[in-house]
Formats: structure tokens, sequence, C-alpha cells
């Protein structure tokens, strides 16, 4: 790929990615798991090109840079509070669920770490597509649903922070430990200082010049030194980008740095998923398959469960509980992030994990409806078969 320029080659990429993102309008699926497949159809022929890593890079750094606009401290906090039980019971059975599962076949409390927490976000690009593209946006459990893959948001980074840790050649220790929790506290505790003290103190500058072509500077900017800071540290470059947007949020003018960002984030962000799919060989054979039927089914039934028992604890119908139950099974961008700090053989087994985890997921989206009225209809019947309460003995 060396003999080829740059531009044509980076221009050719981009035509190319135009038309998989097409394709998947067209045919309603997700272009997370197109770019994906590409990657691994031609992975043979774009092996370690740095440029693509590179590019990759900053793309994920500036969606969970907008993942972080859209959280401002005083929300954090009213969402945590609300949606924690539910997302607890999410991060004990899908997680944790997941690590049991892969040590039981063998795997070492490390590798079965990364294969859980592969395992354990829903897509939250999927998830929020399929609601407004099926129109239930305005359903009771769309609510609860945002909550929980916004829990999931917080918690991705910090595991992707201890991954990070660990792949940097540090021993599982309490020390270790110590000295990590202690360096995202410090990562976390600056930003909320500059986000209160500093950028919170900008919304009037920067209503004044949000519409200057400057302005983009200023988000790119922050979310790039930031993210590039938390990997000093020896953390995730995401966790990093996700601090400096809850930063920026505080200007109050989240949504106008947003629409500045997206049109760099929609050019960049392609490119980590097709880097990630020429990770992915094929040709080496797939491994673990028997962990690999045990997982899968345990994606769909755990995320189902959760989500029903999550939903009811939120307050939600069982009708409305069924149908949140089957609409959070698809894994996506947040799995594939973690996939691609896996080892080689982990990297393929969790790439067509995600890949079969996401179209059994957008099936069951779509069927979610369905299989509520199904089930509201059974248990109502149940309840009228039900012998009437006797009376009491009458005076």
């Amino acid at each position: 790929m060396e003999t080829i320029p740059f531009l044509l080659f980076a221009g050719l990429l981009l035509c190319t990615f135009f038309l998989v993102s097409f394709t998947s309008q067209k045919f309603r699926l997700p272009s997370v798991l197109l770019y994906i497949i590409l990657g691994v159809a031609v992975s043979s022929f774009f092996h370690d090109i740095k440029a693509i890593h590179t590019v990759a890079e900053i793309g994920i750094v500036l969606l969970f840079f907008i993942l972080g606009l859209e959280f401002p401290l005083a929300r954090m906090v009213s969402i945590s509070k609300k949606i924690w039980p539910a997302g607890m019971l999410d991060v004990g059975f899908n997680m944790g669920g997941a690590m049991l599962i892969a040590m039981v076949f063998g795997m070492s409390f490390i590798s079965a770490f990364i294969i859980g927490s592969v395992a354990y976000a829903t897509s939250s690009s999927i998830s929020a597509k399929m609601l407004e593209e099926k129109k239930r946006l305005a359903n009771s459990e769309a609510e609860f649903i945002l909550a929980l893959l916004i829990f999931e948001d917080l918690v991705a980074p910090l595991l992707v922070s201890f991954i990070a840790g660990i792949n940097a050649g540090e021993s599982l220790s309490p020390a270790f430990m110590g000295i990590l929790v202690a360096k995202i506290l410090l990562l976390v505790i600056g930003a909320i200082v500059m986000g209160h003290y500093g950028f919170s103190r900008l919304n009037q500058f920067v209503s004044k010049y949000i519409q200057h072509d400057f302005m983009p500077l200023l988000g790119v900017g922050v979310a790039l030194a930031y993210a590039g800071l938390a990997i000093s540290l020896g953390l995730s470059e995401i966790l990093g980008a996700f601090l400096a947007g809850v930063m920026l949020s505080e200007t109050g003018r989240s949504p106008e740095l947003e629409h500045l960002t997206l049109p760099v984030r929609d050019l960049t962000l392609p490119f980590f998923f097709f880097w990630f799919g020429t990770t992915i060989y094929l040709g080496e054979g797939v491994s673990y398959v028997p962990m690999m039927v045990a997982m899968a089914a345990w994606a769909i039934v755990g995320k189902i469960l959760t989500a029903f028992a999550g939903s009811r604890m939120f307050g939600l119908s069982p009708k409305a509980s069924v149908r949140a139950g089957f609409s959070m099974v698809q894994r996506g961008e947040f799995s594939a992030i973690i996939a691609s700090m896996a080892p080689a053989q982990l990297r393929v087994f969790s790439g067509i994990y995600i890949i079969i985890t996401a179209f059994v997921g957008v099936y069951l989206f779509g069927r979610a409806p369905a299989i509520a009225r199904w089930y509201d209809k059974r248990r109502k019947e149940k309840q009228a078969a039900m012998p009437a309460p006797e009376d009491g003995p009458k005076t």
C-alpha cells in the first residue's frame, strides 16, 4: 500500500465508506457492522497501516467527546441516582456472567475480564437509531433504555482504562489497583474543577463566537489534549475524551459544540471500525467455538433478563418491560473498542461475537413490540383464568 499516494488511498477509502453507509441505510442494517465486515474482508491487504490507526484513534476520541457533551455534571448525578440499581444489575449479570462462562472454559482472570467487558455494553448507536427508526422514542420504555445506555457509557471508559493499564505491563496487585484508581480520580477531579470553575464561565464567550470558524478548533483541541493527557497517565484516551466533553458541557452550549464537531467525527469514526475489522484474521481459524455458543446464548438471555428486571425496578409495566428486554441485545461500538485491546485470538472471537449479537439484537428489537403484546395477552389470560377469591362467611 506504500506505493499508493496517501490522498488517493484516503479518497478511495472514504468513497467506499460512503457506499457502505448508503447500503446500510437502504437495507436498515447497522453501518458499524458493515464497516467491520469490510475490514475483515480486506484484512490481508490493509494490515498494520499506521495512517488508518491514527485516523481511527481520532474518530473514537471524538465519539466519546461528543458523548461527554451530553452529560453536564448535574445531569450525570441525576441519572445515576435513578438508574444505578438496574445499572449494577446489568454489570453483575452481563459482565459478571460472561466472565464466569469464560473462566469455566479455562480462561485466565484477565482474559475473562476482557471477554466480560466486550460482552457487557449494549450498542448506544444501534439502539438510539433503532428507537428513532421504529418510532418508539415516545414509548414508556425509551427513557429506561436511554438511561441504562448512559450508565453503560459511564462504565465503559473505566473498563477500558483498567485494560489499558494491564496491557501496559502492570501486574494485577493491590498497589496497581490503588495507583489506577488514583490516576482516574486525578483525571476526573481535574475535569470537574476545570469544568465548574473554568469552562462554566465561558458561556458568553462561546455564545458570542460559536458561529466563527475557529470554534471547532477549541472543541477538537480540548478533546485531543485531554485524551492525550489520559494516555500519558497510562489510562485510556476515551476516558480523557469523555471527560473533555463533560468539561465543555459546562459552557451550556453543548448542542452547538456537538454540531461543530459532528462532521469531523463522521469522517474519522468509520476508520475505527474498519481498522478493527482489519485486525481480525479469519484465515487463522475460529477458536473457542463452544465458548462462543455459550457466550452468544448468554448475550441474549442475560440482556433480556437484566433489562426486564431493571425496567420493573424503574417502574415500568410488565408489557413495557418485555419491550425493553428484547431491545437491548445488540452489541456494537463499545464492544469493538474493548475488543481492539485484546490479544489476537480473543480479537477474532470478539469480532465474531459482536457481529452475531448485533444482527440478533437488531432482529429482536424489531420483534419486541409483537413479543410484548403476546406476553401481555398470555399474562392477562392467566390472570382471568385464576379462580376469584371466595367471599367471606355471611353474617
